[in-house]
């Protein structure tokens, strides 16, 4: 059998499909079970010049109208023009894998729903950890255990950042500066360092563990552009790193999902993820504590689970029931006030007396940075947290920072 595939948007991730492609082209259709190709490259831009020359089209509807095209790869990013790109392809009867972690966090749900009606298969294991394993273990291999909660260091740029930060005592501009230079950082680098990109992330594998689609605007996003060295030095000297963390968990009262910088024990197994590699813990009730790590992006590592996604479509054929999750109206999370956890406080050291009581300090953090004071706290609602912080801005004790600690 042959199956010709069509590369839509030829940028880092869609040239290093075709080159990985080429290079292991005898595993992959040993592995796939077929005969395979790449016949239709559509760019805006001319390949003239390129080993791809040949293959190049700005024009997609002659992908949708040819009957030999079995796969599209969708590697443009963003929400249009892929979503119609998508759509189209799939009920042209076509399989689309895609590392598209905006669209399938915004439309997974309509575009799951779309290739089950046409029996085919939309794949997106490249969209959340690059060339780490995780979707397929997710639907598959652990479907039978009860998850009660998945979190993870879900961003390499921030994690770059942090680990800077921590390691080399530079300020978020000097590890920023720094990762841009070395190209982890884009030079608008705003939807990595807010937490935009970890919020499409955590919405896509809380979407697929729950059932239910979980939408951006449904999850509490924090970045790390407040995050200074002295809390990265308060946190060290407590025996804590801080990191992005995305993450969702099931409570009696239903979901809860955010994503926010906080702390995690410098031995567990997400405080010693550094620089720009990626982690998922995933806890179940049955099943303990699994963890996914790797490089969490780069041209090859994510090419190759594009590839992964395109052996699966190619062998499988037919629609793979266990991949989806239903539609939902915005309402599938519940308040992050509702969650609890430890508090890190930092304050001047003028208010350490006056705070430590407010809050209900257990641990003094020692040494803390010069001229302030740092303590942990019990378990704390993030509701109670902002209730003490406005008592707090009340009674003339200024809160430096509250950052989150959480037992992974």
């Amino acid at each position: 059998m042959d199956t010709k595939i069509a590369i839509i948007g030829f940028g880092t991730v869609g040239s290093g499909v075709a080159e990985v492609f080429y290079k292991n082209r005898p595993a992959i259709e040993r592995k796939a079970g077929a005969r395979l190709d790449v016949k239709y490259i559509v760019d805006i831009k001319s390949l003239e010049g390129t080993p791809y020359a040949e293959k190049w089209t700005k024009d997609f509807q002659q992908v949708v109208d040819d009957p030999e095209v079995g796969v599209v790869v969708e590697t443009i990013g963003g929400v249009m023009p892929a979503y119609d790109f998508s759509k189209r392809a799939l009920r042209a009867g076509k399989h689309v894998v895609t590392s598209n972690k905006e669209l399938v966090a915004t439309h997974g749900a309509e575009l799951l729903r779309i290739a089950e009606e046409h029996n085919v298969n939309y794949l997106f294991e490249a969209s959340v950890g690059g060339g780490i394993p995780l979707i397929h273990p997710l639907y598959q291999c652990l479907g039978a255990g009860d998850i009660t909660e998945v979190a993870g260091i879900l961003n390499g740029t921030t994690n770059f950042i942090m680990t800077r930060m921590f390691e080399d005592q530079m300020s978020f501009e000097e590890a920023l500066k720094l990762a841009q230079k070395n190209g982890y950082a884009e030079a608008n680098p705003a939807a990595d360092v807010e937490g935009k990109d970890a919020c499409r992330k955590i919405c896509i594998l809380s979407s697929i563990v729950y059932g239910k689609h979980v939408y951006p605007d449904e999850v509490h996003t924090e970045g790390i552009t407040k995050i200074t060295l002295n809390d990265v030095q308060a946190a060290s000297a407590a025996g804590y790193a801080v990191r992005l963390i995305g993450r969702v968990k099931k409570e009696k009262s239903g979901l809860i999902a955010m994503v926010s910088p906080a702390l995690v024990a410098k031995s567990s197994q997400l405080g010693n993820v550094s620089d720009v590699f990626n982690a998922v813990l995933v806890r179940g009730s049955d099943l303990g504590d699994v963890l996914f790590y790797g490089r969490g992006a780069g041209k090859s590592p994510t090419a190759s689970a594009v590839l992964s996604d395109v052996v699966d479509a190619v062998r499988e054929g037919g629609h793979i029931p266990t991949l989806g999750w239903e539609d939902a109206n915005h309402d599938t999370i519940g308040d992050y006030l509702d969650d609890v956890t430890g508090v890190m406080v930092r304050v001047p050291a003028r208010d350490a007396k006056a705070a430590g009581e407010l809050f209900g300090a257990k641990r003094m953090v020692s040494p803390a940075p010069e001229g302030e004071a740092a303590f942990l706290t019990g378990m704390l609602s993030g509701r109670m947290v902002q209730e003490l912080c406005a008592k707090a801005g009340k009674a003339g004790i200024e809160v430096l920072s509250a950052l989150r600690v959480l037992d992974y």
